[in-house]
């Protein structure tokens, strides 16, 4: 089941010619590139309508897979500062394929979270990893995972 993503109000500004986004994870203004739009469209979602503080987001934080540098686009922690979501953000116009959730998979080989989020800012998919059967499970909308 796919989801409608919300869509939020950005704070956006105009510099030496090209389109900032504030960012409130990182606390500062970055290019606004269409999949900077999701990822920050994403980042209001979590916090305003699902309560996740920004201080638990990291954003494009950098892990090793199979020895090479990737980036995820958000990693959601709870409190104990243990990473429980991945989030993986794509272009509007880039569908929500298999491809896009062995990415977030392959991430998660790192990570080992019982959580992921695929989304375009079009359309989500939530997914719930259970480690001891070894399945993945559609969920209809994001849980409240950060209590």
């Amino acid at each position: 089941m796919e989801t409608k993503a919300p869509y939020t109000e950005l704070q956006i500004r105009e510099r030496d010619g090209r389109r900032e986004v504030l960012d409130p994870v990182r606390r500062r203004w970055v290019v606004l590139t269409p999949v900077e739009w999701v990822r920050q469209q994403t980042i209001l979602m979590l916090h305003e309508r699902h309560g996740y503080p920004y201080e638990l987001m990291q954003v494009e934080g950098a892990i090793t897979v199979n020895g090479q540098t990737r980036r995820c686009d958000i990693v959601i922690y709870d409190r104990e500062g243990k990473p429980r979501m991945i989030v993986e953000c794509k272009r509007p116009e880039v569908p929500l394929t298999q491809k896009v959730c062995d990415q977030a998979c392959r991430y998660n080989t790192v990570l080992q979270v019982p959580y992921l989020l695929l989304t375009n800012g079009r359309q989500q998919v939530i997914v719930e990893i259970d480690y001891l059967q070894g399945t993945l499970k559609q969920l209809p909308e994001v849980l409240n995972i950060h209590k």
